[in-house]
């Protein structure tokens, strides 16, 4: 019988609070029983597996993330919604490490087709409308924002860039300063 009180929900919450907590690589089913004080059979009513446990919170924190960048998007064009998409990027990854990396995880193709991840491309798509993008420019585009956004998040959150007295956020807004410049076909400001 599943102790009261636990859920699929409740877990994968947790779950994805032990992510931002510990990091997402020590998500298993085991620390999370800990965390409830319960035995690890116990919650296999609720997950199949780590691997099912760590998929759910991928697209826990792919919901979440399309949420964000959704509201963050809303009304805006051109480099106003280049830029907002960015840093709600840039924002969710600093405030939900373990969630960020979560949302990096490869999903198998069923998984991924049904997930927000589609709504993320469909996202960089409409903010690349603003930019006279035809395909395959277009996807090559959609690539190299995701490129850059991860790269620099991830490096930034490692630590890549204190070693140099120059303020991190002005590095981000010379990035999308040249990005929005690249998109537009034109010279760098």
């Amino acid at each position: 019988m599943a102790r009261a009180g636990l859920t699929t929900e409740r877990l994968v919450r947790a779950g994805a609070d032990l992510a931002d907590e510990a990091g997402f690589g020590q998500v298993t089913v085991s620390a999370l029983a800990r965390r409830f004080d319960v035995k690890t059979a116990s919650l296999y009513s609720h997950v199949k597996s780590s691997q099912d446990l760590r998929t759910r919170i991928a697209l826990l924190a792919l919901e979440e993330l399309a949420d964000r960048v959704g509201a963050a998007l809303a009304g805006r064009a051109g480099k106003d919604a280049l830029a907002a998409f960015a840093d709600a990027y840039r924002d969710y990854a600093r405030e939900h490490p373990g969630r960020y990396a979560a949302a990096q995880l490869r999903l198998d193709p069923e998984t991924a087709a049904a997930s927000a991840g589609v709504k993320h491309a469909q996202m960089t798509r409409a903010i690349l409308r603003g930019y006279d993008l035809t395909e395959p420019d277009q996807t090559h585009a959609v690539r190299m924002l995701g490129s850059v956004f991860h790269g620099y998040i991830s490096l930034e959150a490692a630590g890549g860039f204190s070693h140099t007295p120059v303020d991190t956020q002005e590095t981000w807004s010379w990035v999308l300063d040249r990005l929005d410049a690249l998109l537009r076909g034109r010279a760098a400001p």
